[in-house]
């Protein structure tokens, strides 16, 4: 039953991508083969912060072939493929206390602002409904136009510090000792509708 509603679901996301620039967009799971290609847009999509001097996280390591097979393993990883079948942009995320987490939205700058990114966010809000899954979470920088005040357009609002699950806590003082913290950054949440 989960595999056809991941199909149904992959039918969904192709039909709501018709449409402007993403006519022939494609949301469809990672494979083994992809993980390079994920690498390489990390790393494109992580020299825009040059630009507004945290070059400490333009020069951050992308995941590592072992990091990117644990999601795609569990199901939990996805591109997004041009016309052509070129994945210009992934996410990943994890379980983290019964809400699905959102690790990681990467977008080629050749293709980002035209609703990619939020593609992919819709896709995995579908599995999070489809499975129950209450909620999503993620962790951003606060200043970052492309992050936090992105991700409250589409729908997402700031958690306080007493509204951390204990598993956010363990995210963020993973980040904290990664040297994250250096720039404010933030739990956030968007409840799934029932």
């Amino acid at each position: 039953m989960f595999r056809d509603q991941h199909r149904l679901l992959d039918g969904r996301v192709e039909a709501a991508c018709a449409g402007g620039d993403n006519d022939s967009m494609r949301i469809r799971p990672v494979r083994f083969e992809d993980f390079p290609v994920l690498q390489d847009i990390e790393r494109a999509a992580s020299r825009c912060f040059r630009d507004i001097d945290m070059p400490e996280i333009a020069d951050d390591e992308p995941f590592t072939v072992n990091e990117l097979a644990r999601y795609q393993r569990a199901g939990q990883a996805w591109g997004a493929a041009d016309g052509i079948g070129r994945l210009v942009a992934y996410l990943v995320a994890d379980l983290v206390d019964g809400n699905m987490h959102i690790e990681q939205v990467s977008v080629r700058p050749d293709s980002a602002r035209r609703g990619v990114g939020r593609m992919l966010i819709e896709h995995v809000a579908g599995h999070a409904a489809a499975a129950a899954v209450p909620a999503l979470t993620l962790t951003t920088f606060v200043h970052v136009p492309w992050n936090a005040p992105y991700y409250a357009r589409c729908g997402f609002r700031r958690l306080t510090e007493a509204e951390l699950t204990p598993g956010l806590r363990e995210v963020r003082s993973r980040e904290a000792a990664h040297g994250l913290d250096r720039w404010p950054r933030v739990a956030m949440r968007r409840e799934m509708r029932r």
